[in-house]
């Protein structure tokens, strides 16, 4: 029905539309949800999660919606974010980013605990913002302003009186002790800026029905006489919808329905699923843009598999309705390709080649430490050797929650090569340095250097099934380059060693260890959820001491 109704929208929108032209889904591929934006004259700016990865809150621009360029991170230093050792899902959640006066704000909370609903060992989080004056420098943000009110999908309002309003969401306070949902909702109180402190007692706005019981990710806007709430429900699986209410009488409400509630709600048998935590953007041409999250999964014979990326951000066109209500994407299912009035919207592919060569004196953006890194000025260097990348081992291996001496990088494409060039000469039989896919501490395949028993430099392949595969290398001081195959119902790994030969060049032969799913690969962590998308990794670690002997990377890349 839902579809039906939507057909019937779009035919009479694209009548309204001089023309329509065709956008391509997702806007920010890989592991990229619950996406906040705002736009400051002609300029775009847009945040999404960073759960347990360091540094926090992405900040990417952009001039026209569809090219999306990384900028920079609102939580740099251990003063703003300390992640010690969280599950999967854990670490930093929903950040909304808004500007007011001048000034950019980045709410959000950090889950230094994130377990089962009903377990007593879930620690609530108490959010909180950090700001700036200067979008451009990741240093310039504050340090976080607390404030009272726990929960999670903070965001902030400015009203026409000055009033500030807080929403977030928690559990209801007085909850039937027999419901068998979660009964998570949206809460609404004012707050002393300055200082964070409430500055009324918290409203009850919206609970709800769908699904699990669970209202969150709330934006508040004004528009003409109206006050607009937006929430997402039905949980961030397949339920997940994006709902709509508007007030004429203040941000507590009272509440009135969209009509045609679910804005959004893509089903399991589309190409895009999962879709909803919707927040909004109008252009410098008046027109009204939404950015949201979706996963793209892989269809096979049997039925879907998860997507490796995760959660990405989308884009959807917003018309108003004459009586004033929104409607998302002409009223239908998301596609990976969108249909919009031309508004100087286009077709663009995400560049599938990066590398980088570690000749500069800092790291490109988007690298990332699990965690916030116990010394991240004595484990990872450029200046030691230059023209690489030197991992001094730490004492932690990929499979514990703590965070290793390790470098990440999103996924971004389903197919290609990624390789790194290592030197490393292991001191001992228990350290090794490598690359790594990684989903999180419970599923991760990696390829990397060891010393046997027997005294021989092996490579030696570690799968997420458990199996491990070892190959014996010719000398004792040659480069390895280590390389990750990415096809879209699995991951290849092998390796090279580039041996000296007389005449100056080098020899070895590619040589392929095994491979793992990615059906493996995506599978739900014991404890946790699978928040987070793929990673590739370089690390290096001694087994519960640091490692004697540095690993050196010449390159990264992915083809």
């Amino acid at each position: 029905m839902f579809h039906q109704q939507a057909l019937r929208r779009l035919s009479r929108s694209a009548a309204d539309e001089t023309s329509l032209e065709t956008f391509r889904n997702p806007i920010l591929p890989g592991f990229n949800p619950d996406p906040s934006i705002i736009r400051v004259k002609k300029d775009y700016f847009l945040t999404t999660s960073s759960f347990e990865y360091t540094p926090g809150a992405p900040i990417y621009h952009s001039t026209d919606l569809i090219q999306w360029t990384l900028i920079g991170h609102a939580l740099t230093r251990k003063s703003q974010l300390d992640i010690k050792a969280p599950e999967p899902g854990g670490g930093v959640w929903a950040c909304t980013l808004r500007y007011h006066d001048g000034w950019f704000y980045l709410t959000t909370c950090v889950w230094d605990r994130y377990r089962p609903q009903d377990s007593y060992e879930r620690a609530w989080p108490q959010g909180f913002y950090v700001k700036t004056k200067d979008i451009w420098n990741s240093d310039s943000w504050s340090d976080p302003v607390y404030f009272d009110q726990p929960g999670f999908d903070q965001d902030l309002f400015w009203d026409d009186d000055g009033k500030v309003y807080l929403s977030t969401t928690h559990r209801k306070v007085d909850r039937d002790p027999d419901s068998k949902l979660k009964d998570q909702g949206v809460h609404i109180c004012t707050i002393g800026l300055e200082t964070g402190d409430s500055a009324s007692q918290s409203t009850l706005v919206r609970e709800s029905r769908v699904g699990d019981g669970v209202a969150e990710g709330s934006h508040i806007f004004k528009k003409g006489k109206y006050y607009y709430l937006f929430t997402a429900e039905g949980g961030t699986e397949s339920g997940h919808s994006e709902f709509c209410f508007r007030s004429e009488k203040s941000p507590l409400g009272p509440w009135e329905a969209c009509p045609h509630n679910p804005l959004v709600h893509n089903n399991t048998n589309d190409e895009v699923q999962n879709t909803g935590h919707c927040d909004f953007v109008e252009d410098v041409e008046g027109h009204w843009w939404a950015v949201c999250l979706a996963v793209r999964p892989l269809k096979t014979e049997t039925g879907w598999t998860p997507s490796v990326f995760g959660r990405e951000s989308f884009l959807v066109p917003v018309s108003w309705s004459d009586d004033e209500w929104p409607e998302l994407n002409h009223g239908r299912p998301i596609a990976l390709q969108t249909v919009a009035p031309a508004r100087g919207i286009y077709m663009y592919d995400q560049p599938t080649k990066w590398s980088e060569t570690f000749n500069s004196p800092k790291l490109q953006l988007g690298w990332y430490r699990k965690n916030t890194a116990v010394k991240p000025d004595s484990d990872c260097t450029l200046t030691a050797r230059p023209g690489y990348l030197r991992l001094y081992g730490g004492p932690f291996r990929l499979n514990k929650p703590n965070s290793p001496t390790a470098l990440f990088r999103k996924q971004l494409h389903r197919q290609g090569v990624w390789r790194a060039k290592l030197s490393f000469e292991p001191g001992s039989t228990n350290c090794e340095a490598g690359t790594a896919v990684y989903m999180d501490y419970f599923t991760w395949s990696s390829i990397g250097v060891r010393r046997a028993s027997s005294g021989v430099r092996q490579v030696v392949l570690t799968l997420a099934e458990g199996e491990v595969v070892s190959a014996d290398l010719k000398t004792d001081d040659a480069e390895i380059v280590l390389a990750i195959e990415c096809q879209e119902s699995m991951y290849r790994f092998g390796f090279e060693e580039a041996v000296k030969t007389d005449k100056n060049s080098t020899e070895g032969g590619f040589q392929w260890l095994g491979e793992t799913s990615t059906e493996t690969m995506t599978r739900y962590p014991p404890v946790g959820l699978p928040f987070t998308g793929m990673m590739f990794c370089l690390y290096s670690f001694g087994e519960m001491q640091r490692s004697p002997t540095p690993a050196d990377f010449a390159f990264a890349e992915f083809m």
